[in-house]
């Protein structure tokens, strides 16, 4: 596969869109805004991030960077770093994978992982150096203590390198350094599997299981970063609790009201799982990726 800017473009604005539209408890959505951020703010920010993400022949820093830039000129907030730093190696992949388009959607997934394999590998610290600009510009408690400190510098290593620094307590860096194995093996399945029904009335099915799946795995990175792991893992097991709960509720006012309270509360106590809504953007990148027509 090889898609035009244009096609990748149209591929993050529907993923972005998508997520936002979705309840994900904790996390902004349509239904309730919540951590000072309204789904306008992400909106603005992915409308403004997508041609950066999309441009033609840029690297995956550069990438990282213009879009970064853009999306905090237009919000004025850090609202899609974790995105963008996901996002970026993707369209890079879905732009560089070879000509021609594999005859099955298993075939054309298969051919993203390996473009993305191919893209990380040729990481560089130039792109270490946009991306640490990036991170710094957005000044997010970004990559984990260690890889934060290092932003201040210029690195004269890798980007996977530098990102292995905080693989082991931010699922943004990991996806850097396992070659997006948690996208493709536990979000891609996920959202593939997802019942229409257990997600009436909460927004786009697959969005609802995928974000519900990573939530529930992982203790979510940046509620690690804000609070500690311990308060991290205990916000995991009330996900898997959740989770379960949800797929046994049938009536959909039922399932409404109980997603509306979980919501609630995580955001009365401030938690946002923040790592596991942009790990459900990039997921749906690559499913939207893997249906677009190529060149």
């Amino acid at each position: 596969m090889s898609l035009e800017p244009a096609a990748i473009e149209a591929a993050f604005l529907d993923a972005c869109r998508t997520e936002v539209e979705t309840l994900k408890p904790g996390n902004v959505h349509r239904f309730a805004p919540g951590h000072g951020m309204t789904v306008e703010t992400f909106l603005d920010a992915a409308a403004a991030a997508a041609p950066m993400i999309a441009r033609r022949g840029s690297s995956v820093g550069e990438r990282v960077f213009a879009a970064t830039k853009a999306s905090f000129e237009a919000v004025g907030v850090n609202a899609n770093l974790g995105i963008v730093l996901l996002c970026a190696p993707l369209a890079a992949a879905a732009e560089t994978s070879g000509r021609g388009a594999p005859s099955s959607r298993t075939d054309r997934v298969g051919a993203l992982r390996n473009g993305v394999a191919r893209v990380l590998a040729h990481l560089d610290a130039a792109d270490a150096r946009e991306t640490f600009a990036a991170i710094a510009l957005a000044s997010p408690g970004g990559l984990g203590t260690r890889a934060d400190d290092d932003v201040r510098s210029a690195p004269s290593i890798g980007l996977v390198e530098a990102m292995a620094m905080a693989a082991d307590v931010d699922l943004v860096a990991r996806q850097y350094c396992n070659g997006f194995h948690d996208v493709f093996d536990i979000g891609l399945p996920a959202g593939d599997s997802a019942a229409d029904e257990v997600a009436s009335g909460l927004g786009d099915a697959a969005a609802l299981a995928i974000y519900l799946a990573f939530a529930s795995e992982f203790p979510d990175s940046h509620i690690a970063r804000k609070y500690g792991m311990e308060t991290a893992e205990a916000c995991r097991k009330r996900f898997e609790s959740f989770s379960n709960s949800l797929n046994g509720i049938a009536d959909r006012q039922e399932r409404l009201a109980a997603a509306l309270a979980f919501d609630a509360a995580l955001k009365r106590e401030g938690r946002n799982p923040g790592t596991s809504a942009d790990l459900t953007v990039a997921t749906l990148l690559v499913r939207n990726l893997a249906e677009a027509r190529a060149e």
